[in-house]
């Protein structure tokens, strides 16, 4: 930790003021729709999405438009996760990620895209492997809707995929983490996976997407938390809990918040913006301003667990 960083971090627990608090964005991305291919980005139809219609992000988002967005926050590091880039060229958004490190001395590190049970993944674990940016990779399991998951779910390219768990097992090896985005349901996978492979860190992503806000939804989604966070080598990032047609709100979001950190511990959280993708529900500012608001009458050092040394800790920052 250089002494700028550790000069914020002593400020903060001495005056506890929110805007003397540094952020590490544990979850972001960057885009330049106009010099690269997302397919989700640039294809018509669009896809079906969980927020909705996301017109206003099928844009180039850069540094600064992301320090734009984040207006009074002070974000010192940012953590870019792979953006779902060009699948027949995963390497060229690390190439493209390390020229926007040179030019704006961010973002700090990447988790980049991987197909687990493909016949590249030793090509491009290799290429992730020692890399000074590369913390991770994120491969999206198959995954099917909670009224069609049943407990022996297993398809191609799922985290029971014999192929799949092939290519998982890799990743030790290479000292990389894994980024583990499906829907809560399917954590129960998880558990097995964090069992069967206890040297690699799982990185849950977006809480688990509790997307069901009802009673009975709430409390599967918890219950699916606790069972994940009993196996030690799993992380939590509370992002990506945006309610479709909703802006970012406490009263809706505080008790997700809340329950999520009651589950898996202060030191095994970190808060993340998903920008610009949660920019399709409400903004960066409003966002870090509500996860500040939820967790004001915590301990300072609690808060700077959550915001920062928990994710630098975490990728290495």
């Amino acid at each position: 930790m250089n002494s700028d960083t550790e000069t914020l971090r002593l400020r903060f627990l001495e005056t506890g003021a929110d805007n003397d608090l540094p952020i590490a964005d544990a979850h972001q991305h960057f885009f330049d729709i106009e010099r690269n291919y997302y397919p989700w980005l640039a294809d018509k139809p669009v896809r079906n999405f969980r927020y909705g219609n996301y017109d206003n992000i099928r844009r180039t988002f850069l540094p600064d438009d992301y320090f734009r967005a984040a207006g009074h926050h002070k974000v010192v590091k940012t953590v870019l996760i792979e953006g779902e880039w060009d699948p027949s060229d995963p390497l060229g958004e690390l190439r493209w990620v390390e020229s926007l490190h040179r030019e704006h001395g961010f973002p700090h590190a990447m988790s980049g895209q991987a197909w687990l049970d493909r016949e590249d993944v030793d090509v491009v674990l290799d290429a992730y492997g020692g890399h000074p940016l590369v913390k991770g990779i994120r491969h999206k399991p198959t995954a099917v809707s909670r009224a069609d998951y049943t407990d022996n779910f297993v398809a191609p390219g799922s985290m029971r995929d014999p192929k799949w768990r092939d290519g998982y097992a890799k990743l030790q090896a290479h000292g990389l983490l894994f980024e583990l985005q499906v829907f809560w349901w399917h954590l129960r996978e998880a558990v097995e996976l964090a069992r069967d492979f206890p040297a690699t860190q799982i990185v849950i992503n977006h809480t688990g997407l509790p997307s069901d806000r009802s009673k009975e939804g709430l409390s599967a989604w918890r219950q699916a938390l606790e069972c994940v966070a009993r196996e030690p080598n799993v992380h939590l990032k509370i992002s990506g809990i945006c309610i479709p047609g909703q802006h970012w709100s406490v009263e809706s979001n505080g008790p997700v918040v809340r329950a999520a950190i009651d589950v898996f511990g202060v030191q095994r959280c970190s808060f993340a913006s998903n920008h610009p993708v949660d920019g399709v529900v409400d903004r960066l500012t409003d966002i870090f301003d509500g996860f500040k608001q939820i967790v004001r009458t915590r301990s300072v050092e609690d808060r700077l667990s959550l915001f920062y040394d928990n994710t630098v800790r975490l990728y290495g920052l």
